[in-house]
């Protein structure tokens, strides 16, 4: 825990799975440009560490690489990296900005969760799925553009995302799942596409400043407490 700055050497080329977990007095990581792999739960716990490079040869990011690195405020990820594993930047809660390459086709659970302090992030064409939790608790983000090569949105997604205004749902999305939008208490319009089937239970819940919505012929099932506490008018 004493551990406050390190240098990898060249020879390196994989960082392992907890590699430096919990070491909470780290500020900064060199890593060296022939690394091609972070493992899960690398930098897990790394709550001080707040200067990071990730060398353009790593091609894989495990989960839980750096969950509770909450001093790291931007990131790039290199481009050669197609898949965010699972909670992998969650609890960074200082990280206001990172760039998502083109190549990634798959973000994982939670990716993002509590990154309270991310304003907007640009996912990108590719993805087909906004998995469960992705973005959970980050409640500063206020814009978000949702690529057209997704086709559903995982449950609690967006939940809690307090600060998001407005969404612009794809085409191709065929359902929103439970809480996918709980406690987005900003959110004051969404259009749902005419391709979704279901909106699950408690989908808009507490989704106190949205006034007008437009729900397609499509939808077959709306599920239980969808909309409660949202400000409709008596006359949508």
């Amino acid at each position: 825990n004493f551990l406050s700055n390190i240098v990898i050497p060249d020879s390196v080329t994989s960082i392992g799975n907890d590699a430096f977990w919990s070491c909470e007095s780290l500020r900064s990581v060199v890593i060296p440009d022939g690394v091609t792999s972070i493992g899960d739960s690398a930098f897990e716990g790394c709550s001080s560490l707040s200067s990071l490079v990730i060398p353009d040869s790593v091609t894989r990011i495990g989960d839980s690489a750096f969950l509770g690195c909450s001093s790291l405020s931007s990131l790039i990820i290199p481009n050669g990296v197609n898949r965010i594993g699972e909670r992998t930047f969650e609890g960074c809660k200082s990280l206001t900005s990172i760039v998502i390459p083109d190549g990634v086709t798959c973000i994982g659970k939670g990716a993002f969760s509590n990154c309270k302090s991310l304003t907007d992030i640009v996912i990108p064409e590719g993805v087909t799925s906004i998995e469960d939790r992705v973005f959970k608790g980050c409640h500063s983000l206020k814009s978000l553009v949702i690529p057209n090569s997704v086709t559903s949105i995982g449950e609690r997604a967006f939940g809690e995302c307090e600060s998001l205004g407005s969404l612009v749902i794809p085409e191709g999305v065929t359902s929103i799942e439970e809480c996918a939008f709980l406690d987005c208490c900003s959110l004051t319009d969404i259009v749902i596409p005419g391709g979704v089937t279901r909106i699950g239970d408690g989908a808009f819940y507490d989704c106190t400043s949205l006034t007008d919505i437009v729900i397609p012929d499509s939808v077959a099932i709306i599920g239980d407490h969808a909309f409660v506490n949202c400000s409709f008018p008596y006359d949508l």
